[in-house]
């Protein structure tokens, strides 16, 4: 069976080297790295060191080195097709039968992940900008948002009116399709194309190597919903994704438990008086896919959810 490279791509994208490993080899935070003793040769000093930056392993005794799928083809003896089935259905990722051919769309998320790195360069820079709006900073100060959490949160702010954003990142046809497709502008029946969030506070929701694959936005005026987030795109699926996670593991120690709250704000807040292993399911019931992830870096999990009717 051949497998189209970038579905391959795609898959080591939205893996979660560290998690694998660690679930069947003991990892200990050390520094940005995590590290053990080599599960391919023995030793008495651990080695093998693992990179969640770089979704890359390496050991200083033997050698041995690789991603995700090279893990599992040395570790379980897997053969290279069987080791991208198993990473794909992690995923939630369906392998294709067939190759991609040219004149096919390929899912090729490098230009989504390019365009939403921008976005929040570019949400964060108008946060910045007294001449823009000062409602989001009063509004920050007003929830005791911090200006140390919010650089470390990466929060920003979408203006008010219908294409700022697209004025000032969309300018061929290719960029505005890849907006489109990581969900920060809308088209209408009318064909006409705008920004879909506007003057709302916004979130950036991060994957395990800290890459903006979406945005959550919270309405400054009366607008509804009060709560948007980006649609589903080949970078994020909202039932899969926990917002804060990546903040949490960049924390000094690895977290020996994780707090499951609501909301963006919570996780802030909590990390913000040094609780730094709180997560938020996106207004999503928690699912499966949440349990076994967050399992795969701590043994235990506290629900701590609003005490109304869909708390």
């Amino acid at each position: 069976m051949q497998i189209p490279e970038d579905f391959i791509e795609e898959v080591l994208a939205r893996s979660d080297l560290v998690g694998l490993i660690h679930a069947r080899v003991p990892l200990r935070r050390s520094g940005k790295n995590y590290s053990a003793c080599c599960p391919f040769h023995k030793e008495k000093t651990p080695s093998f060191s693992v990179s969640p930056d770089k979704q890359f392993y390496h050991c200083f005794g033997c050698g041995a080195s690789g991603n995700a799928i090279t893990f599992l083809r040395e570790y379980e003896r897997m053969h290279f097709v069987d080791a991208v089935k198993t990473l794909a259905q992690a995923a939630s990722l369906q392998v294709p039968s067939t190759p991609t051919h040219g004149n096919e769309k390929k899912a090729n998320t490098r230009p989504l992940f390019d365009i939403l790195d921008k976005a929040q360069s570019y949400y964060c820079e108008q946060l910045k900008n007294p001449s823009v709006n000062k409602r989001p900073i009063q509004y920050l100060k007003g929830r005791q948002i911090t200006s140390s959490a919010a650089k470390e949160f990466a929060i920003g702010y979408a203006p008010q009116g219908w294409d700022n954003l697209k004025s000032a990142l969309i300018h061929s046809n290719k960029e505005s399709e890849n907006a489109l497709d990581a969900g920060l502008i809308v088209q209408n029946d009318k064909q006409r194309i705008y920004d879909r969030f506007r003057d709302r506070i916004m979130f950036p929701i991060r994957d395990q190597r800290g890459r903006t694959i979406a945005f959550g936005g919270r309405v400054l005026g009366d607008d509804k919903p009060k709560y948007l987030n980006s649609p589903e795109s080949p970078l994020f699926q909202k039932g899969n994704e926990l917002y804060g996670l990546y903040e949490a593991l960049q924390s000094r120690q690895s977290p020996k438990k994780f707090l499951i709250v609501e909301g963006y704000m919570d996780v802030i807040a909590l990390a913000q008086h040094d609780l730094r292993f709180a997560v938020a399911t996106l207004g999503t019931a928690t699912s499966k896919v949440h349990i076994e992830r967050l399992f795969r870096y701590a043994p235990e999990l506290i629900f701590c959810f609003d005490g109304d009717d869909a708390g």
